[in-house]
């Protein structure tokens, strides 16, 4: 187990990005507002963008690596841009991310324990994003305001749970998340398309480490959908839940009914009580975009 420092930690972010120039505008001046009184490295690896995201980052004092788009993958890229870092912690950041000026001295609060391998922070939507966006982000378990910590302790292994119960038990966020680094030099992202968080998580609480949520350290970030990208995002994420915990998110039409009728019925809720403004466009939009969701996830449950 790693020795616990007195000595203000070194923290290394590691950021992968791909043509996020306005996000980075944002984003930059974020991490160089934190009130953490330790060093903070930035290290990030860029997938070929057209745009001025490496001159941003280079402008910042940032190292980055430059890669073919073509390379990228989502364990792989972090991993790789992790190999350099110099770091006693990890902290893993999406592009369009905006964190606290408290968030990376919060973040680090769990790893007191020196059973904590990793820690994910609380995420919200930002001010001015559309409702049925922020009530997509406030439904997540990364909303909650109740911190956790996990092991397997009286569990004995993942598979001793349900596949519903193990999906939301192995829950972790690159989204805005910590890792000891020399943990991660020995369980790093694992090489997979979707959900390299979840299966390192799976990894980490197999090997006796605890995973920790700190809603004290809060981020802002949410996606804001097409039609299409909402089917083929919640697909993606369906698939991935049901090849890796044999969970099916929709397993026949009867809840994929219920899914449209639930996930409507909380917008319309979410509207009237949050009293937003030109809440008939979004209630209008709302039964095509859910559909759209469902429809993915169920899918993605059928291997479609």
């Amino acid at each position: 187990m790693p020795a616990e420092s007195t000595a203000t930690p070194k923290v290394t972010i590691i950021l992968p990005t791909w043509n996020g120039e306005g996000d980075l505008e944002r984003l930059l001046p974020a991490i160089a507002a934190q009130d953490y009184a330790g060093e903070i490295e930035i290290c990030a690896v860029d997938s070929s963008s057209s745009d001025r995201s490496v001159e941003l980052l280079r402008s910042a004092g940032v190292r980055v690596g430059v890669i073919p788009q073509s390379e990228f993958g989502h364990g792989r890229t972090r991993n790789r841009c992790a190999k350099g870092a110099t770091g006693e912690f990890l902290v893993f950041l999406s592009q369009d991310v905006v964190p606290e000026p408290g968030f990376v001295r919060r973040l680090l609060e769990p790893f007191k324990d020196e059973r904590v391998a990793g820690v994910y922070g609380r995420v919200l939507p930002f001010p001015d994003d559309d409702p049925l966006t922020a009530r997509t982000v406030l439904s997540l378990p990364e909303a909650s305001e109740d911190a956790s910590v996990r092991d397997l302790d009286s569990l004995g292994g993942v598979w001793n749970l349900g596949p519903y119960e193990r999906a939301r038990y192995l829950r972790f966020n690159n989204v805005a998340s910590a890792i000891r680094s020399s943990i991660f030099r020995e369980i790093p992202f694992p090489e997979t398309s979707f959900g390299e968080d979840f299966a390192w998580a799976a990894r980490a609480l197999t090997w006796g480490w605890r995973i920790a949520y700190a809603p004290d350290a809060l981020a802002f970030h949410a996606h804001s959908y097409t039609l299409v990208k909402a089917y083929e995002r919640y697909r993606v994420d369906a698939s991935f839940h049901r090849e890796t915990h044999a969970h099916l998110i929709r397993p026949n039409l009867i809840s994929v009914l219920r899914g449209i009728v639930y996930e409507v019925r909380e917008d319309l809720r979410y509207m009237f009580k949050m009293k937003v403004p030109g809440k008939l466009r979004f209630a209008l939009r709302s039964p095509c975009l859910r559909t759209a969701m469902v429809l993915g996830q169920y899918a993605g449950s059928h291997g479609r």
